[in-house]
């Protein structure tokens, strides 16, 4: 399997332009907690592409031509509510952003929790998001990256799911499949946009719910609470917020821009007064536009 990865991947790296290419997580029939079952991965398009019921978990690699590239990536995770992927509005287009500033984009078509498809679906998302990185990580070479300079992003409940990552890369939730699961799984850095953190009281309900039900345990909570799960290893972070979030309260930023701050990991925080939630790269707004500037910027300071 990893021979046809490998295939595919010089395949992508030896045209000079910009394109992209979908590779799957896992080996066929060895995708972890997966159930044999009849549900088909749905697609719906209302102006923003929906993604539901994802039945094999994907890849899609946007590579920056070599005359441009700066050796980074980063793995983008789509937000949705853990119930689907806006996969083109924090998906897509975001990758071609990073693509324009000569950024590798890959984004991350994770499975959703599902009882239907999948055994102890709670870490179904986190496995998918391990895999990814590693699976990046261990091609480096042939997407022509610095395997030191691997990021994240996530959205909404994909911020969940990538500070899930940032905060819990070296828990073991799955068994290796083969030698790429070796790799690490730690984020080099990690950008975090109008992310669901906290599953306590301010927490996005309809997100702790699709992950880990209606009734969790307290530890299981607590888990996933990913203010709680800051360590000094938790990689630099970027956090970005809109105040009048009615959907992904802003406490959620601010508890983890906290948590961070006092394991003593760098950390800078955009908070803007308007915006709502789900406002992507914010082109139409003459405030939130340039928040993807700052975070180029932030990337080019961890050089």
């Amino acid at each position: 399997m990893k021979n046809i990865l490998l295939l595919l991947l010089l395949l992508v790296v030896s045209n000079v332009s910009a394109q992209d290419t979908i590779i799957p997580l896992w080996p066929k029939d060895k995708i972890p907690n997966q159930i044999k079952n009849s549900e088909k991965e749905v697609h719906e398009h209302d102006e923003i592409l929906r993604i539901s019921k994802v039945q094999v978990p994907t890849m899609e690699v946007y590579l920056p031509s070599k005359r441009d590239a700066t050796g980074e990536a980063v793995l983008i995770f789509p937000g949705g509510g853990y119930g689907i992927l806006a996969y083109d509005w924090e998906g897509t287009d975001i990758a071609k952003f990073f693509n324009s500033k000569g950024i590798a984009g890959i984004v991350v078509k994770y499975r959703l929790p599902s009882d239907v498809s999948q055994n102890d679906k709670k870490y179904v998302p986190l496995i998918d998001a391990q895999r990814a990185i590693r699976l990046v990580r261990s091609n480096a070479e042939q997407f022509n990256l610095k395997s030191d300079k691997i990021g994240i992003i996530g959205f909404s409940a994909g911020g969940h799911l990538a500070s899930t990552l940032g905060t819990h890369f070296n828990e073991k939730v799955y068994k290796a499949v083969d030698e790429m699961d070796n790799e690490s799984a730690r984020p080099d850095f990690m950008a975090l946009g109008y992310p669901v953190i906290s599953f306590g009281e301010m927490t996005h309900q309809g997100s702790k719910r699709n992950l880990i039900g209606e009734n969790p345990s307290i530890d299981m909570v607590d888990y996933f609470s990913n203010e709680k799960q800051v360590t000094e290893q938790t990689p630099p972070t970027f956090l970005l917020h809109a105040t009048d979030d009615t959907v992904v309260p802003v406490e959620n930023s601010l508890l983890f821009y906290k948590a961070v701050k006092e394991k003593g990991v760098s950390a800078t925080m955009h908070i803007y007064p308007k915006g709502g939630h789900g406002f992507g790269l914010g082109l139409h707004d003459e405030h939130l536009k340039d928040w993807s500037g700052r975070l180029i910027d932030w990337i080019v300071s961890l050089r």
